[in-house]
């Protein structure tokens, strides 16, 4: 086999190519128009220019429907000049860069010769997902998968057991073959019990399964194993979600639900089984799905490659039980759920019973059911595919990766009137881990920057919330500390671990609030004024690197609304210190201020151009451009950051060997995010707001998992990138770094497109920020003009 590659044949020009997506659609009811909706969604979502999607739907005379949208193409697999029509329309479409198929063999089941035929004749790349691969495949079967696979450029399988029995079984060369696994929907989680009581299931055990109906289901070996069930959990309610396949409806009828409905009359099931006889919309699915406290699979095709409701299932926290179809071996492996043999009442039962009876061994799969489906969810899918579309199109234009929508929901969720918990459990607030001043701190700066550029009212509750935390955390002599448990009392962890870097970053957010001045109510600014004078003759002793770069940032911007001969003092105290350290440390080949750069490295570099910007000392800013260039050497490669690994810092001796794989944390991209944007704005270098944009698409799914860190659906974000995993907790640290790295992006790309538009003026925030004036020193003032003769 030698497969073609047939787009060396039309070079496509256009500037966003066309992706031809062939497929039955919506609203169709099919469990693959319903990935094709959800896989176009998610890639039109997640990407920005990278592509244009086209929808061709696949239709026969028994499903012709009515879209919602332009149907420019249509397939029609019963017309005899169909294919020939849609392979001229896509031939002479000079914007059509590649087409994907959708391949299931019912669907081109009595026209595979028109299939190939059609394939053979496209000018431009074609993809085939095939959604059923069936093992030690007849003679016909298997001479048409191979007929497919020798015209296409590549085959699309949803599992690694897929794609080896195309390998094993077909003679598929493996270079052929991607796995993406089926997508996913990121879900908010609510409460079951909260649930159960919308739907009055109150007091209820749900068990559930969802699908369009038919024998192959095998709904019936569910209902037989119930009595065994009802015996040990009388509480238990079956639920039975869907309506009767079209294509077996129109050959049968509702015989199959007579059927199942039959069994319940003879066993009495009356109270423990509802059919929710519906093709129920996503919203309402999912929270069936949330509620269920197991989920099952009872399917008697041994040969079913994959199924989406099983990973809708997981992606909801659901433990499963299932046969062990190929797709469920692969993935229940990892302790997500149980497998029972095809068609065994008595296996179901046990398996079933010993879940109901165990409240940790559920909540053990649920995590590890999350945690599963996470590297899938829609918009990893989409990462996945789309990197798979620019290799098929022969582009080296990259990705270009949409910004989601700020959402606040969960910082706010994560917040009591308290203060901010520290940690969660996935988009859980863990309430037993207390608070810290490091987290309040960070989730005030990011609520005055959002104040700050939205002027929205009810922030103002939350700036309050942030700041009583941090005089809360106030000694009677000025000092911080920084661990408060949740029934608010100091932790013994404040006499162990050295709580320098959390007075830093106190400072750092109050001296933000104070420079906000001509903006936030006096109250506010007086409180925060108290607080920092209360804490600002107890610090000229801190020596900690970062914790006198933050005590820097802080001071500055303090400074922009109440210039005072202390505050001069003490930048320059601690700018002094930091360029003392650098000329000990630096070197020709290592500019730096320590001898290995461990978290939070951006914040130095960005203090001293903080420091040159408050006093005008030059030095400051010559090391701060000299070691800041230094650091972008480490940690940028190309289009893509890898910031500095927590599982091995970077020594000066080793700094030239291969970085550890993993341990990249949020809030350093955050930091280099706000530092770049600085650095930007000062000097003036596009390639700063090049570096900038990528760190941000950090976030979105550009580092080296290709998967999400920020979870647009909570607002959330996820607490690290691991070697193979992300972690999917999502704690005040990793949430208030997104938002601050969001706010940050947001307000230089609304700088750029004025100064694009020839808008001389900068807004006042801007200018509060980056110019202020002193009678006592000089300054640096940063204007527009400046800006823009730099740019």
């Amino acid at each position: 086999m030698n497969p073609k590659r047939k787009y060396i044949k039309r070079i496509v020009k256009a500037e966003n190519p066309e992706v031809l997506v062939i497929s039955s659609f919506p609203p169709r009811e099919c469990g693959i128009a319903t990935y094709t909706a959800d896989l176009v969604k998610s890639l039109s979502n997640k990407f920005d220019t990278t592509f244009e999607f086209k929808i061709c739907p696949l239709e026969s005379e028994a499903e012709v429907h009515n879209y919602d949208f332009d149907t420019e193409f249509v397939l029609n697999v019963d017309e005899s000049d169909s294919f020939t029509n849609l392979e001229n329309s896509i031939n002479n479409n000079s914007k059509i860069g590649l087409v994907v198929i959708q391949h299931e063999f019912g669907f081109f089941e009595n026209c595979h010769e028109k299939l190939v035929a059609f394939i053979k004749g496209i000018q431009v790349p074609v993809a085939v997902v095939f959604h059923t691969v069936l093992p030690a495949p007849d003679e016909s079967k298997r001479n048409q998968v191979m007929e497919i696979a020798n015209e296409v450029q590549a085959i699309l399988v949803m599992t690694k057991t897929s794609k080896k029995i195309l390998i094993a079984d077909y003679s598929i060369p493996e270079s052929l073959v991607t796995v993406i696994a089926h997508g996913t929907h990121l879900i908010p989680h609510i409460d079951k019990e909260v649930l159960k009581k919308k739907y009055e299931m109150n007091g209820r055990k749900v068990i559930s399964t969802f699908g369009l109906l038919s024998s192959g289901k095998s709904i019936e070996t569910t209902l037989y194993s119930l009595p065994e069930i009802i015996a040990i959990h009388p509480e238990v309610l079956f639920l039975i979600i869907g309506k009767i396949h079209p294509g077996i409806q129109r050959r049968e009828g509702e015989k199959y639900r007579s059927y199942l409905e039959n069994i319940v009359d003879e066993l009495g099931l009356h109270e423990n089984v509802r059919f929710v006889n519906r093709y129920l919309p996503l919203d309402l699915l999912l929270e069936y799905l949330q509620l269920s406290d197991i989920y099952l699979f009872t399917s008697k095709d041994r040969n079913q490659a994959v199924s989406g409701t099983f990973v809708y299932a997981l992606s909801c926290g659901c433990p499963i039980v299932s046969t062990p179809i190929p797709h469920a071996v692969e993935v229940l492996k990892n302790n997500c759920g149980i497998l029972f043999d095809f068609e065994d009442s008595t296996q179901l039962a046990a398996a079933v019973n010993k879940l109901l009876s165990d409240n940790e061994l559920r909540e053990e799969m649920r995590i590890a059911a999350l945690h599963n489906v996470s590297s899938s969810v829609w918009e990893n899918a989409a990462i996945a595919h789309a990197n798979l579309f620019l290799n098929l199109i022969n582009s080296d234009a990259g990705l270009s990766f949409k910004v989601p929508e700020l959402k606040m929901d969960h910082i706010k969720k994560m917040t009591t009137d308290f203060g901010i918990i520290q940690f969660a459990r996935v988009n859980t607030p863990d309430i037993n881990s207390g608070y810290t001043l490091d987290d309040n701190a960070r989730a005030l700066v990011t609520y005055c920057m959002h104040y700050e550029q939205l002027h929205d009212f009810p922030d103002l509750r939350q700036i309050s919330i942030y700041l009583n935390f941090i005089e809360f955390c106030q000694q009677e002599n000025g000092t911080f500390l920084n661990y408060v448990d949740f029934n608010k009392k100091f932790t013994g962890q404040n006499q162990t671990t050295n709580i320098a870097d959390a007075t830093g970053r106190a400072f750092w957010a109050l001296g933000y609030l104070i420079s906000l001045k001509p903006i936030l109510p006096s109250h506010l600014i007086r409180q925060a004024l108290r607080i920092f004078d209360a804490a600002i003759e107890r610090v000229a002793s801190i020596c900690s690197t970062r914790s006198m770069a933050f005590m820097i940032k802080g001071l500055y911007y303090a400074e922009t609304a109440r210039p005072t001969v202390k505050g001069q003092e003490l930048i320059t105290l601690f700018a002094d210190r930091l360029v003392q350290m650098y000329r000990h440390e630096s070197d020709e080949s290592w500019n730096w201020y320590e001898s290995y750069m461990t978290y939070a490295n951006s914040i130095l570099p960005e203090a001293l151009l903080c420091a040159w910007q408050a006093t005008g000392n030059s030095t400051y800013k010559e090391v701060a451009k000299e070691s800041f260039d230094f650091l972008l050497t480490k940690i940028f490669n190309g289009n893509e950051i890898k910031v500095v690994s927590n599982k091995s810092w970077l020594n000066r001796s080793t700094q030239d060997t291969q970085p550890a794989t993993g341990g990249e944390q949020p809030i350093d991209v955050a930091y280099t995010i706000m530092a770049l944007d600085r650095f930007y704005k000062t000097f003036g270098n596009k390639d700063y707001l090049r570096k900038q944009h990528i760190a941000f698409s950090w976030f979105h799914g550009n580092n080296f998992l290709q998967q999400i860190i920020y979870n647009p659906c909570t607002g959330g974000c996820y607490d690290g990138m691991e070697e193979f995993h992300v972690n999917l907790n999502q704690g005040a640290e990793s949430t208030t770094s997104y938002l601050m790295a969001h706010l940050t992006t947001i307000k230089i790309e609304q700088h750029e497109r004025a100064f694009s538009a020839g808008e001389m003026e900068m807004d006042s925030s801007f200018k509060n920020k980056f110019q202020f004036q002193s009678k006592s020193m000089s300054r640096f003032v940063l204007t527009s003009k400046s800006l823009i003769n730099n740019k």
